[in-house]
């Protein structure tokens, strides 16, 4: 499948403070003359701050650590896990359409999403805070069907539960993940059958779901302040990578040819 950049650009593009920090220490897990190994990391950063990937947050990336421009396009427009349109300001919904969440009622999720955000995948919702789109296996087979939102997985679907909750993400809120019937995590829906001994039976949510509860927000854009910076490879705080300084951004926005 042919993916190209969005054609409307923002003029520029920039990590925060806390980010670049970020982004510089992940440079330092590589030798010298190899940091180019950290332009995943980097690219999934700069969506993470922006929502999606931009042009000049692709050469933005590309100048710190020295590539040229085409291999960071490579890049960015080979792995479907970069958005390179616009994505709703409130939530991106991602559902999963592989053979369970299929036979589960996948199709039912997808027909929510052209009804309440939009007819067609990586369209903005008329107000401009929501998109969606279909995706393969996220490995949450166990408790198919099955949707990311935001940075969360939202499992154990109905089509009444997702309408239920663009509604409460459209009002402000950040429902819990997780299971959405009731399951503590993807045991069976009747219980455990066997490793009782391991039931938890202490903790209100599994570990992923607490620590979506604990951040409070996990929707919204990273700015790079959400959690301490930690360089453990290096047995101290971060510090500055050696990185070639981004090229001068143009004043005016950049398109790209469909």
């Amino acid at each position: 499948m042919l993916r190209r950049l969005h054609h409307d650009q923002p003029a520029s593009f920039a990590f925060t403070p806390a980010n670049l920090a970020w982004a510089q220490g992940q440079i330092t897990k590589y030798p010298e003359g190899r940091q180019a190994s950290a332009i995943i990391p980097l690219l999934w950063r700069a969506q993470e701050q922006e929502g999606w990937l931009t042009r000049p947050a692709i050469e933005y990336v590309a100048d710190m650590l020295g590539m040229a421009y085409i291999r960071a396009l490579e890049v960015a427009t080979f792995y479907f896990m970069f958005q390179l349109s616009p994505v709703g300001s409130v939530a991106h919904v991602q559902v999963c359409g592989a053979t369970s969440c299929m036979i589960c009622g996948a199709e039912e999720l997808i027909a929510v999403c052209r009804e309440k955000i939009a007819p067609k995948a990586h369209q903005l919702s008329p107000d401009g805070r929501f998109t969606w789109e279909e995706v393969e296996c996220m490995g949450a087979c166990a408790n198919a069907p099955m949707a990311q939102i935001g940075k969360d997985y939202y499992e154990d679907l109905t089509a009444e539960k997702l309408r239920a909750l663009i509604d409460r993400f459209a009002a402000g809120e950040v429902p819990v993940p997780g299971p959405q019937n009731g399951r503590y995590a993807s045991e069976p829906v009747t219980g455990l059958t066997s490793l009782k001994e391991f039931d938890s039976g202490r903790t209100q949510y599994n570990a992923s779901a607490q620590a979506a509860v604990d951040l409070k927000d996990t929707v919204r854009r990273i700015d790079g302040t959400e959690v301490p910076l930690r360089t453990p490879w290096l047995g101290q705080a971060a510090a500055p990578a050696r990185t070639r300084a981004p090229r001068k951004a143009k004043a005016a926005a950049k398109t790209t040819k469909d």
